[in-house]
Parts: C-alpha cells; structure tokens; sequence
C-alpha cells in the first residue's frame, strides 16, 4: 500500500528524473552537434578570414581575397581543381570498362572461385595505403610510370575497383531474370538484351558506383603523393602543402571545395542506392 505521502515524494522523484534524463539528452547532442559540425564551422571561418592571430576568438580581417587567389586562371588551385576533375573522370572510364561484364559475369554466370574473385578486388584494403604505395611507386619507377597521369589513373582506378566491382555485382543481381529471359526467347541476341533490357534495370547502381569511385579519386591522396608527385598536383595535394606552410586560407577553401562535391554526390547516391539493391551486397 502507497500512502500519500510516499506517492508524492516518488511523482516529485520522477519529475527529477525526467528533468535530468532531458538535460542529459540536451548536453549529449549539443556535444555531438559540436564534434560534427564544428569544424565545419572553423573551416568556414577560416574561408572568409583575411588575418587572425592569437589570442583573438574571431578573424581581426573579414573578407575574399583569398577567393580571388584561388579562382584566378592562373593560380596552382585552378590547375590542380581540372587535374584532379580529369583524374577522377578518366578513372570512372577505367573502373566501368573492367567492373561492367566483371559485374555481370559475376551475378549472372555461374563461376568457379566466384567467392575468391570477389575477394581478390579488397586485397589492396587489407593492408596499409602507405606500405602499398610505396611499393607500387618503386615498381612504376622502373615502367617510367612515376609522376605520369597514366600511372596515377592506375593507382586510383586499383583502389576505385573494390567499389565499382561489388556495388556492380550487387546492381546486376537485383535484376530481373525473368525479363532478360523472356527476351531471350521472343528471339533477341545475348548483346541486344544485355543492353536494352539488363542494363536499364542496372543503371541506378552503375550510376552510384559511378560517383562512389569518382569521390574516391577526387580525394585520394596517398597514392597521387607517392606515385604522380612532384609532377601531378591535385587539390589534396594542393591541401597538404598549404596546410603544411600555414596557408590556412588557401588549404580551407581547398577542403570546402572537396567537401561540396561529396555531399551533393552523397544525395544523389540515396537516390539511386535501392534496398533491394544493398541486400544484394556481397552475395
């Protein structure tokens, strides 16, 4: 039996604990929202600050002028923004041309090792990016491969392969047999269904692979810094050296250049990535 009293003290209780557990949940989002988006918030600052120097809490110097250095036709940014756009295209090109039939061979076909083949394109993630490019930059070296745009679409598309060939594999299996097999048989030749009738049902997931590998070489820095320096120069690259000579304007805008790209592509990939299509992942 609850006497009065007592049910009062537990209601006030309650309301305690309801108040702290509110509190709480505030602190802890606040926190997250701080650790997300605060340095997105410093990144944009330092994009618009012409001069801050210790112990200010703000820029003393708002302004653009370093935007004009960036966009100006002949700055290093402008150079390294249409190589590093054509490397990641180039290396779309290279990725599909092997991730299409591979990605087709491997949902439709029945092979042997299927599992191992699948396999094979994660090995260059198993282990360290510096120690596998090291090694590949000395064996480009004796090819003439080093500090090339060949060789660096090389090394990106290697890396742009585990994407392309496992989203591919997973687009190719969420099509319908039933339609490519009808086709089949209403008369149609293996190429004319593949194209006409595989290949629409497929496009969404080729489509995010697509933008999956594109991403990837945009911001791939490893490899680009062992394989293509000092002749080929990117943004990453580009960010690094300002980073490391205390240009943090110039490296800031370079991020925020890398950054917009990625979200805008991130939504697009929602758009297109089907739940059919990710359970289909990996099988």
């Amino acid at each position: 039996m609850i006497y009065p009293q007592h049910k009062a003290l537990l209601d006030k209780f309650n309301i305690r604990s309801l108040r702290f557990s509110f509190w709480l949940q505030c602190v802890f989002i606040l926190l997250l929202a701080l650790a997300l988006f605060g340095p997105i918030m410093n990144l944009l600052i330092w994009t618009v600050t012409e001069s801050w120097y210790f112990p200010h809490a703000l820029p003393s110097q708002w302004g653009f002028k370093y935007w004009q250095q960036v966009f100006n036709p002949y700055s290093d940014v402008s150079g390294s923004l249409f190589t590093s756009l054509l490397i990641a295209v180039l290396t779309v090109v290279v990725c599909m041309i092997v991730s299409i039939p591979a990605g087709y061979a491997l949902s439709k076909r029945s092979m042997p090792l299927r599992i191992f083949w699948m396999l094979l394109f994660l090995i260059p993630q198993a282990f360290p990016n510096l120690t596998v490019y090291m090694n590949i930059a000395r064996l480009f070296y004796e090819f003439g491969l080093n500090g090339t745009l060949p060789g660096v679409i090389i090394v990106h598309s290697v890396h742009g392969l585990m994407f392309s060939i496992w989203i591919s594999v997973a687009a190719f299996s969420s099509t319908d047999p039933m339609l490519e097999r009808a086709s089949r048989n209403l008369g149609a030749g293996p190429f004319y269904t593949f194209f006409h009738i595989v290949l629409p049902q497929a496009a969404p997931g080729l489509i995010a692979s697509c933008i999956f590998v594109f991403l990837e070489s945009l911001d791939e820095f490893t490899g680009t810094f062992f394989v293509g320096s000092p002749n080929i120069s990117t943004l990453p690259l580009l960010l690094y050296t300002a980073s490391m000579e205390g240009n943090y304007q110039i490296a800031s805008i370079t991020a925020l250049i890398l950054l917009v790209p990625s979200i805008l592509f991130m939504v697009i990939i929602h758009k297109f990535m089907k739940p059919e299509m990710l359970s289909k992942l990996g099988k």
